[in-house]
Protein backbone atom coordinates (compact mmCIF):
# COMPACT_ATOMS: atom_id res chain seq x y z
CA UNK A 1 0.00 0.00 0.00
CA UNK A 2 2.03 3.33 -1.01
CA UNK A 3 1.77 6.22 1.56
CA UNK A 4 -1.45 7.63 1.60
CA UNK A 5 -2.03 11.05 -0.81
CA UNK A 6 -3.67 14.04 1.94
CA UNK A 7 -7.15 14.02 1.65
CA UNK A 8 -7.90 17.60 0.53
CA UNK A 9 -5.91 15.76 -2.53
CA UNK A 10 -7.77 12.90 -2.82
CA UNK A 11 -11.33 15.64 -2.56
CA UNK A 12 -9.50 18.18 -4.80
CA UNK A 13 -9.78 15.38 -7.57
CA UNK A 14 -12.69 14.02 -6.89
CA UNK A 15 -15.39 13.39 -9.40
CA UNK A 16 -18.41 11.79 -8.72
CA UNK A 17 -20.61 10.27 -11.58
CA UNK A 18 -23.98 8.49 -12.11
CA UNK A 19 -23.93 6.65 -15.58
CA UNK A 20 -27.08 4.72 -16.47
CA UNK A 21 -27.37 1.18 -17.18
CA UNK A 22 -29.00 0.00 -20.58
CA UNK A 23 -30.81 -2.97 -17.49
CA UNK A 24 -31.46 -3.50 -14.18
CA UNK A 25 -28.56 -4.94 -12.83
CA UNK A 26 -27.77 -5.66 -9.05
CA UNK A 27 -30.66 -3.66 -8.71
CA UNK A 28 -29.32 -0.43 -10.14
CA UNK A 29 -30.41 1.54 -13.14
CA UNK A 30 -27.79 4.21 -12.51
CA UNK A 31 -24.49 3.33 -11.61
CA UNK A 32 -22.78 6.04 -8.96
CA UNK A 33 -19.09 5.76 -8.29
CA UNK A 34 -16.38 8.59 -7.28
CA UNK A 35 -13.34 9.01 -9.55
CA UNK A 36 -10.12 10.12 -8.43
CA UNK A 37 -6.96 11.65 -10.40
CA UNK A 38 -3.51 10.73 -9.17
CA UNK A 39 -0.60 11.07 -10.58
CA UNK A 40 -0.31 7.99 -11.87
CA UNK A 41 -3.35 8.48 -13.51
CA UNK A 42 -7.39 8.06 -13.14
CA UNK A 43 -9.10 5.57 -10.29
CA UNK A 44 -12.43 4.77 -9.25
CA UNK A 45 -14.05 4.44 -5.96
CA UNK A 46 -17.26 2.88 -6.31
CA UNK A 47 -18.76 0.86 -3.41
CA UNK A 48 -22.34 -0.41 -3.53
CA UNK A 49 -24.37 2.35 -1.44
CA UNK A 50 -25.20 -0.52 1.27
CA UNK A 51 -21.43 -1.59 2.33
CA UNK A 52 -19.99 -0.42 5.04
CA UNK A 53 -17.37 1.70 5.90
CA UNK A 54 -14.75 -0.80 7.00
CA UNK A 55 -15.94 -2.94 3.91
CA UNK A 56 -15.63 0.29 1.50
CA UNK A 57 -12.07 1.46 2.65
CA UNK A 58 -10.66 -1.70 1.09
CA UNK A 59 -12.09 0.23 -2.19
CA UNK A 60 -10.78 3.38 -1.55
CA UNK A 61 -7.33 1.08 -0.49
CA UNK A 62 -7.53 -0.17 -4.61
CA UNK A 63 -8.27 3.33 -6.06
CA UNK A 64 -5.14 5.10 -4.26
CA UNK A 65 -2.73 2.01 -5.40
CA UNK A 66 -4.26 2.27 -9.35
CA UNK A 67 -3.58 6.82 -8.95
CA UNK A 68 -0.76 7.05 -6.86
CA UNK A 69 1.13 3.97 -7.67
CA UNK A 70 0.08 2.29 -10.75
CA UNK A 71 -0.20 -1.40 -11.40
CA UNK A 72 2.27 -4.79 -11.76
CA UNK A 73 3.70 -5.34 -15.27
CA UNK A 74 1.58 -7.32 -16.94
CA UNK A 75 2.58 -10.71 -18.65
CA UNK A 76 -0.13 -10.24 -21.45
CA UNK A 77 -1.57 -8.15 -23.55
CA UNK A 78 -5.12 -9.28 -24.25
CA UNK A 79 -7.81 -10.69 -21.69
CA UNK A 80 -10.63 -13.70 -22.60
CA UNK A 81 -13.31 -11.82 -21.29
CA UNK A 82 -17.36 -13.04 -21.22
CA UNK A 83 -20.19 -11.27 -21.55
CA UNK A 84 -22.69 -11.28 -18.55
CA UNK A 85 -26.43 -11.61 -18.31
CA UNK A 86 -28.17 -10.02 -16.10
CA UNK A 87 -31.54 -11.87 -14.73
CA UNK A 88 -34.00 -10.87 -18.04
CA UNK A 89 -36.59 -12.59 -19.07
CA UNK A 90 -36.04 -15.50 -21.77
CA UNK A 91 -37.07 -13.45 -24.53
CA UNK A 92 -34.98 -10.76 -23.46
CA UNK A 93 -31.66 -12.56 -23.99
CA UNK A 94 -30.96 -12.18 -27.74
CA UNK A 95 -31.25 -7.86 -26.86
CA UNK A 96 -28.96 -7.84 -24.03
CA UNK A 97 -26.24 -10.59 -25.98
CA UNK A 98 -26.78 -8.13 -28.86
CA UNK A 99 -25.31 -5.23 -26.59
CA UNK A 100 -21.97 -6.72 -25.81
CA UNK A 101 -21.93 -8.04 -30.05
CA UNK A 102 -22.55 -4.48 -30.86
CA UNK A 103 -20.38 -2.66 -28.59
CA UNK A 104 -16.82 -4.40 -29.23
CA UNK A 105 -17.88 -5.90 -32.30
CA UNK A 106 -17.11 -9.42 -33.40
CA UNK A 107 -18.20 -12.53 -31.27
CA UNK A 108 -19.01 -13.80 -27.89
CA UNK A 109 -17.02 -16.65 -25.92
CA UNK A 110 -17.94 -17.41 -22.60
CA UNK A 111 -21.37 -15.91 -20.88
CA UNK A 112 -21.99 -15.64 -17.37
CA UNK A 113 -25.64 -16.07 -16.82
CA UNK A 114 -27.46 -14.04 -13.08
CA UNK A 115 -29.63 -17.10 -11.72
CA UNK A 116 -31.67 -17.24 -8.26
CA UNK A 117 -33.06 -13.45 -8.20
CA UNK A 118 -35.35 -12.72 -5.99
CA UNK A 119 -39.34 -12.98 -7.38
CA UNK A 120 -38.11 -15.26 -9.61
CA UNK A 121 -38.29 -19.36 -9.98
CA UNK A 122 -35.96 -21.98 -11.22
CA UNK A 123 -38.18 -22.32 -14.29
CA UNK A 124 -36.84 -18.97 -15.13
CA UNK A 125 -33.28 -19.07 -14.81
CA UNK A 126 -33.50 -22.92 -16.76
CA UNK A 127 -35.45 -20.63 -19.41
CA UNK A 128 -32.52 -17.75 -19.39
CA UNK A 129 -29.96 -20.12 -19.64
CA UNK A 130 -31.58 -22.28 -22.28
CA UNK A 131 -31.88 -19.26 -24.73
CA UNK A 132 -28.39 -18.29 -23.90
CA UNK A 133 -27.15 -21.46 -25.43
CA UNK A 134 -29.53 -21.67 -28.00
CA UNK A 135 -28.33 -18.53 -29.29
CA UNK A 136 -25.20 -19.21 -28.69
CA UNK A 137 -23.98 -23.58 -28.74
CA UNK A 138 -20.43 -23.06 -28.46
CA UNK A 139 -19.85 -20.80 -26.15
CA UNK A 140 -18.40 -21.34 -22.48
CA UNK A 141 -21.60 -21.38 -19.84
CA UNK A 142 -21.03 -20.36 -16.28
CA UNK A 143 -24.16 -19.32 -13.90
CA UNK A 144 -23.96 -16.69 -10.99
CA UNK A 145 -26.84 -17.13 -8.39
CA UNK A 146 -24.59 -14.42 -5.59
CA UNK A 147 -25.39 -16.87 -2.83
CA UNK A 148 -29.44 -16.66 -3.51
CA UNK A 149 -30.12 -20.63 -3.25
CA UNK A 150 -30.15 -23.07 0.03
CA UNK A 151 -28.26 -26.56 -0.17
CA UNK A 152 -31.36 -28.39 -1.91
CA UNK A 153 -32.20 -25.79 -3.93
CA UNK A 154 -28.39 -25.17 -5.72
CA UNK A 155 -28.51 -29.04 -5.95
CA UNK A 156 -31.94 -29.34 -7.61
CA UNK A 157 -31.09 -25.97 -9.97
CA UNK A 158 -27.83 -27.41 -10.81
CA UNK A 159 -29.07 -30.68 -11.57
CA UNK A 160 -31.31 -29.31 -14.33
CA UNK A 161 -28.92 -26.57 -15.38
CA UNK A 162 -25.82 -28.94 -16.00
CA UNK A 163 -28.04 -30.05 -18.95
CA UNK A 164 -26.80 -26.99 -20.46
CA UNK A 165 -23.31 -27.90 -20.61
CA UNK A 166 -22.01 -25.60 -17.43
CA UNK A 167 -18.34 -24.67 -16.98
CA UNK A 168 -19.01 -23.68 -13.30
CA UNK A 169 -21.57 -22.18 -11.14
CA UNK A 170 -20.69 -18.97 -9.18
CA UNK A 171 -21.02 -19.04 -5.55
CA UNK A 172 -24.38 -20.92 -5.17
CA UNK A 173 -25.11 -21.14 -1.86
CA UNK A 174 -23.53 -18.46 1.22
CA UNK A 175 -20.56 -19.18 3.15
CA UNK A 176 -17.98 -21.47 3.28
CA UNK A 177 -19.39 -24.56 4.94
CA UNK A 178 -22.22 -23.97 2.26
CA UNK A 179 -20.17 -24.65 -0.39
CA UNK A 180 -18.08 -27.18 1.11
CA UNK A 181 -21.15 -29.49 1.39
CA UNK A 182 -22.61 -28.60 -1.68
CA UNK A 183 -19.62 -29.61 -3.33
CA UNK A 184 -19.48 -32.94 -2.20
CA UNK A 185 -23.37 -33.70 -2.30
CA UNK A 186 -22.73 -32.56 -6.17
CA UNK A 187 -19.67 -35.17 -6.55
CA UNK A 188 -22.05 -38.00 -4.72
CA UNK A 189 -25.04 -37.76 -6.78
CA UNK A 190 -22.36 -37.11 -9.77
CA UNK A 191 -23.27 -33.73 -11.06
CA UNK A 192 -20.87 -32.43 -13.30
CA UNK A 193 -20.49 -28.71 -11.97
CA UNK A 194 -17.48 -27.00 -10.84
CA UNK A 195 -17.77 -24.30 -7.67
CA UNK A 196 -16.65 -21.22 -7.89
CA UNK A 197 -15.96 -19.57 -4.91
CA UNK A 198 -16.91 -14.83 -4.81
CA UNK A 199 -18.44 -13.65 -1.86
CA UNK A 200 -16.57 -16.37 0.15
CA UNK A 201 -13.75 -14.82 -1.14
CA UNK A 202 -14.19 -11.25 -1.09
CA UNK A 203 -16.57 -10.84 2.04
CA UNK A 204 -14.73 -12.97 4.61
CA UNK A 205 -12.14 -11.79 6.90
CA UNK A 206 -9.60 -14.28 5.83
CA UNK A 207 -10.43 -14.90 1.75
CA UNK A 208 -7.61 -17.29 1.84
CA UNK A 209 -10.20 -19.60 4.39
CA UNK A 210 -12.30 -21.06 1.10
CA UNK A 211 -9.25 -22.43 -0.19
CA UNK A 212 -7.99 -23.96 3.05
CA UNK A 213 -11.35 -25.91 3.24
CA UNK A 214 -11.50 -27.03 0.05
CA UNK A 215 -14.76 -25.47 -0.99
CA UNK A 216 -14.07 -24.42 -4.21
CA UNK A 217 -12.88 -25.34 -7.33
CA UNK A 218 -11.88 -21.84 -8.39
CA UNK A 219 -11.77 -18.17 -6.71
CA UNK A 220 -13.52 -15.13 -8.39
CA UNK A 221 -11.61 -12.46 -7.63
CA UNK A 222 -12.68 -8.45 -7.95
CA UNK A 223 -9.78 -5.79 -7.67
CA UNK A 224 -11.63 -2.81 -5.43
CA UNK A 225 -13.28 -5.07 -2.65
CA UNK A 226 -9.78 -6.86 -2.03
CA UNK A 227 -8.24 -4.04 -1.85
CA UNK A 228 -5.99 -3.48 -4.79
CA UNK A 229 -4.06 -5.41 -7.77
CA UNK A 230 -1.45 -6.50 -5.77
CA UNK A 231 -3.04 -8.42 -2.97
CA UNK A 232 -5.79 -9.91 -4.98
CA UNK A 233 -2.99 -10.86 -7.16
CA UNK A 234 -1.25 -12.25 -3.75
CA UNK A 235 -4.59 -14.19 -2.88
CA UNK A 236 -4.39 -15.42 -5.88
CA UNK A 237 -1.42 -16.94 -5.75
CA UNK A 238 -1.49 -18.34 -2.11
CA UNK A 239 -4.82 -19.89 -2.68
CA UNK A 240 -3.39 -21.85 -5.19
CA UNK A 241 -6.88 -22.34 -7.21
CA UNK A 242 -7.64 -21.50 -10.81
CA UNK A 243 -8.90 -17.57 -11.01
CA UNK A 244 -11.76 -15.33 -12.95
CA UNK A 245 -11.08 -11.96 -12.63
CA UNK A 246 -14.08 -10.10 -12.57
CA UNK A 247 -15.91 -6.41 -12.22
CA UNK A 248 -17.80 -5.00 -9.58
CA UNK A 249 -19.69 -3.61 -12.26
CA UNK A 250 -17.28 -0.43 -12.74
CA UNK A 251 -16.42 1.96 -15.65
CA UNK A 252 -13.89 1.62 -18.06
CA UNK A 253 -11.85 3.47 -15.04
CA UNK A 254 -12.43 0.53 -12.56
CA UNK A 255 -12.09 -2.18 -15.52
CA UNK A 256 -8.87 -1.22 -16.49
CA UNK A 257 -7.96 -2.21 -12.76
CA UNK A 258 -9.36 -5.62 -13.34
CA UNK A 259 -7.46 -6.14 -16.26
CA UNK A 260 -4.22 -5.26 -14.64
CA UNK A 261 -5.04 -8.19 -12.47
CA UNK A 262 -6.07 -10.08 -15.28
CA UNK A 263 -2.46 -9.27 -16.78
CA UNK A 264 -0.41 -10.37 -14.17
CA UNK A 265 -1.65 -13.36 -13.13
CA UNK A 266 0.59 -16.47 -13.92
CA UNK A 267 -2.14 -18.44 -15.52
CA UNK A 268 -5.75 -17.48 -16.76
CA UNK A 269 -7.15 -20.22 -18.16
CA UNK A 270 -11.11 -18.81 -18.17
CA UNK A 271 -12.29 -15.76 -19.60
CA UNK A 272 -13.09 -12.83 -17.38
CA UNK A 273 -15.88 -11.17 -16.22
CA UNK A 274 -15.00 -7.67 -17.31
CA UNK A 275 -17.26 -6.81 -20.19
CA UNK A 276 -19.90 -4.88 -17.89
CA UNK A 277 -19.38 -1.56 -19.53
CA UNK A 278 -21.95 -3.34 -22.37
CA UNK A 279 -24.46 -3.09 -19.93
CA UNK A 280 -24.19 0.58 -19.77
CA UNK A 281 -25.95 3.61 -21.63
CA UNK A 282 -22.72 5.86 -21.46
CA UNK A 283 -19.33 6.10 -19.80
CA UNK A 284 -16.47 8.08 -18.81
CA UNK A 285 -13.75 7.38 -21.54
CA UNK A 286 -14.52 8.21 -24.96
CA UNK A 287 -13.48 4.75 -26.30
CA UNK A 288 -15.14 2.41 -23.60
CA UNK A 289 -12.93 -0.73 -22.76
CA UNK A 290 -14.95 -3.37 -24.35
CA UNK A 291 -14.51 -6.47 -25.21
CA UNK A 292 -13.70 -7.81 -29.65
CA UNK A 293 -14.64 -11.21 -30.62
CA UNK A 294 -14.45 -12.43 -26.80
CA UNK A 295 -11.26 -10.47 -25.98
CA UNK A 296 -9.95 -7.54 -24.76
CA UNK A 297 -6.73 -5.54 -25.15
CA UNK A 298 -4.87 -4.14 -22.52
CA UNK A 299 -4.77 0.05 -22.97
CA UNK A 300 -4.60 2.87 -20.96
CA UNK A 301 -7.70 5.29 -20.46
CA UNK A 302 -8.82 8.11 -19.01
CA UNK A 303 -11.87 10.08 -17.76
CA UNK A 304 -13.24 12.56 -20.55
CA UNK A 305 -13.94 16.33 -19.33
CA UNK A 306 -17.30 16.19 -21.38
CA UNK A 307 -18.27 12.59 -20.27
CA UNK A 308 -17.55 13.91 -16.49
CA UNK A 309 -19.93 16.86 -17.28
CA UNK A 310 -22.68 15.29 -19.04
CA UNK A 311 -22.68 12.33 -16.08
CA UNK A 312 -21.80 14.45 -13.04
CA UNK A 313 -24.43 13.16 -10.49
CA UNK A 314 -27.02 15.62 -8.37
CA UNK A 315 -24.88 17.79 -5.88
CA UNK A 316 -26.42 16.59 -3.22
CA UNK A 317 -25.00 13.11 -3.91
CA UNK A 318 -21.13 14.44 -4.40
CA UNK A 319 -21.87 15.76 -0.97
CA UNK A 320 -22.49 12.14 0.27
CA UNK A 321 -19.79 11.00 -1.77
CA UNK A 322 -17.55 13.13 -0.29
CA UNK A 323 -18.66 12.05 3.20
CA UNK A 324 -18.26 8.67 2.56
CA UNK A 325 -14.64 9.85 1.23
CA UNK A 326 -13.92 11.11 4.38
CA UNK A 327 -15.38 8.53 6.47
CA UNK A 328 -13.21 5.88 4.42
CA UNK A 329 -9.91 7.79 5.01
CA UNK A 330 -10.59 7.88 8.22
CA UNK A 331 -10.71 3.91 8.15
CA UNK A 332 -7.35 3.70 5.84
CA UNK A 333 -5.34 5.92 7.92
CA UNK A 334 -6.37 5.03 11.32
CA UNK A 335 -7.80 8.48 12.44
Amino acid sequence: MPQLPSLDELISGARVVSVPMRVKFRGVLEREVLLLQGPAGWAEFGPFTEYDDVESSRWLRAAIEAGWKGFPAPLRESIPVNATLPAVPADKVGEVLAAFTEAGGGSISAVKVKVAERGQSLDDDVARVAAVRSALPDAALRVDANAGWSGPEAVEALARLAEYGLEYAEQPVAGIDGLSALRRTLAERRIPVLIAADESVRKESDPLAVARAGAADLIVVKVAPLGGVRRARDIVLEAGLPAVVSSALDTSIGIRAGLALAACLPELPYACGLGTVSLMAGDVVREPLVATDGRMALREVGADPELLERYAAPIERRDWWHGRLRRCYAVLSGA
